[in-house]
């Protein structure tokens, strides 16, 4: 999540803190026992933890989330000491647990690249008709590039209109079709049709697709040869306000090493708000709520902006640096060669000296340390057990909230074929919610492993709910993503709002408090008051649901019409 949408904020209801008896406590981890990452050893294994547990248990998720959460990890940034040492403590409980590394080393290594843009010294203006208008960074618009160069410039680029901007054959559709955009500035709306029309026969209706987030519309401006490429922010479609445009698109911005230093990609990309969209549509000669209204239905013609040429300046600062996924197997005893993925993000925000307080370090006790201490036990309990018949692969992935860049690059760089993969599970952002009677599913029927989930939820008298609102588009937005867009089905579940002990109501308020006052806050830490049960009861299901995985002989695929069905048989008809 670019520091805004997940599981957490899809339901404003999974969060509730109930006083139960203290777990156990979590060892402290000093600094000698770092992890020296080019020597590839893991930190020790923690005291107290050396016998193998059967059983996941609020005491054991509780003694991870409460190393992890502490200050000595300071927030777990990439590419800082405490990412280092929380690197070290995962590969650490890997080996006690009696995982082996996929390769020779624990640690899969990414570089990294954080840039930053002057905006003293850059700038975006539109020629209209012989008169200057300069876009007001920030306030009016952000801009930004993955050109990994000091400075990006271009001058002139005649302006178009392209509506979504989606290529999409199955839904048989083409926003660039007999167009072409090569040097050009392409402005594009946010979301897909579907939302727009409210239809279910265009896209998915009310539920957005990939096509309809901002990732996907710049990697397709790219590659039609766009110059740049400006997305109007419109707050309904888009599920956030300007604010969160702005706040998440300037300042440093880290992303992964691309091959080509980000030279294939369009020279600029950035945001504009939607009165500035309207009034350089107005400049030529165009209404945008009419064009809006034309590019929700197909066979829609992209519209030259005439009179309008855009020019830029980008100056930025270049710092790279390295940081790693840690990577761990157990290995199958019939069929080794075909795995079950689990994988959480290990990063959180780190220490921000500038934040109000006296508090700067932005622990992610639920964001997410729950999730790493879920894979960790889940991980031990298959280690405990009899060995499945596939192998079970765990990922703990950095830089989640930079873009999603350690599962970015695991889904690039897999550490085993990707059509050898018959599904995964992402674990991110579990409140400590007692028990609830049903588990929420982001991404609501998009695979076949939703009904190996629903068949073990209903088992454990638990049933399952989609998202509240999946015109947001939360599926999108967490690592399992970077898989699903190379075709491994990937499930997104968690617990519910539906309280034993309260039903919904009480769900959404607790859940609500958290996203108000801890999300992404200094005040997301560890509590020993923290009632983990219910999070241990959806960590048995989510066990179970891979164990199961593992078991079968057929490959889980995507539902029929879903956007990576096609990718997904190319994969294993390729084999």
């Amino acid at each position: 999540m670019r520091r805004f949408g997940n599981i957490l904020l899809a339901t404003a209801g999974f969060g509730f803190l109930a006083a139960c008896g203290g777990p156990e406590t979590a060892p402290a981890v000093d600094d000698a026992a770092r992890l020296a990452l080019n020597a590839g050893e893991p930190m020790a294994a923690s005291d107290g933890a050396s016998t193998l547990e059967g059983d996941i248990t609020p005491a054991g998720l509780a003694r991870h989330i409460k190393t992890l959460a502490s200050d000595e990890f300071e927030g777990r940034a990439p590419t800082t000491p405490g990412g280092e040492k929380t690197r070290a403590y995962i590969a650490g409980e890997y080996q006690r647990i009696g995982l082996e590394p996929v390769g020779s080393s624990w640690f899969q290594s990414a570089e990294m690249v954080e840039t930053n843009v002057d905006p003293e010294q850059s700038y975006l203006r539109v020629d209209v008709n012989g008169e200057r208008r300069d876009i007001a960074y920030g306030g009016e618009g952000v801009w930004f590039t993955k050109r990994v160069r000091p400075e990006i410039s271009f001058d002139d680029s005649d302006m178009v209109f392209v509506g979504y901007g989606i290529v999409a054959p199955e839904y048989q559709w083409d926003d660039y079709a007999g167009l072409d955009v090569k040097g050009k500035t392409v402005v594009i709306l946010v979301n897909d049709p579907g939302f727009a029309t409210q239809d279910p026969a265009l896209f998915t209706g009310n539920a957005m697709t990939y096509y309809g987030r901002w990732t996907y519309k710049y990697e397709e401006a790219a590659r039609q040869g766009a110059a740049a490429a400006l997305i109007v922010h419109d707050t309904a479609p888009a599920a956030y306000g300007w604010n969160v445009v702005e706040g998440s698109n300037t300042g440093p911005q880290i992303d992964l090493k691309r091959s080509d230093d980000g030279m294939s990609r369009a020279m600029l990309e950035g945001w504009i708000q939607k009165d500035v969209a309207q009034s350089l549509l107005s400049a030529a000669g165009l209404d945008l709520d009419s064009q809006m209204d034309a590019a929700k239905t197909r066979g829609f013609a992209a519209v030259p902006m005439t009179g309008l040429k855009a020019s830029a300046k980008i100056v930025q600062t270049i710092k790279r640096s390295n940081d790693a996924n840690v990577i761990g197997v157990l290995r199958g005893a019939e069929a080794p060669d075909e795995y079950v993925l689990y994988m959480a993000h290990w990063d959180h925000l780190g220490v921000n000296t500038a934040t109000d307080g006296a508090d700067n370090i932005y622990n992610g006790a639920v964001d997410n340390a729950t999730g790493v201490a879920s894979i960790l036990e889940i991980a031990e309990k298959f280690a405990a057990g009899p060995r499945p018949r596939r192998s079970i692969l765990f990922a703990a992935v950095t830089a989640e909230e930079s873009g999603l860049l350690g599962s970015a690059y695991m889904a690039e760089n897999p550490p085993v074929p990707l059509k050898d993969i018959a599904g995964g599970i992402n674990i991110d952002g579990v409140l400590p919610l007692p028990p609830t009677k049903d588990m929420i599913v982001v991404g609501y029927d998009a695979s076949e492993l939703q009904d190996v989930l629903k068949a073990v939820a209903e088992e454990n008298g638990k049933y399952l709910r989609p998202d509240a609102e999946p015109e947001k588009g939360y599926f999108y937005r967490s690592d399992h993503i970077s898989f699903a867009k190379k075709g491994v089905p990937m499930l997104y579940a968690d617990a519910g709002i539906d309280l034993v002990d309260g039903g919904e109501e009480a769900g959404r308020a607790a859940g609500a408090d958290y996203t108000a006052n801890r999300y992404h806050q200094p005040s997301d830490e560890y509590s020993d008051d923290w009632d983990l049960t219910g999070m241990a009861e959806t960590m048995e299901i989510l066990y179970e649901v891979g164990a199961r995985v593992a078991e079968m002989e057929g490959w889980p695929n995507w539902r029929e019409n879903n956007e990576f069905r096609a990718i997904r048989d190319a994969s294993r008809a390729g084999q």
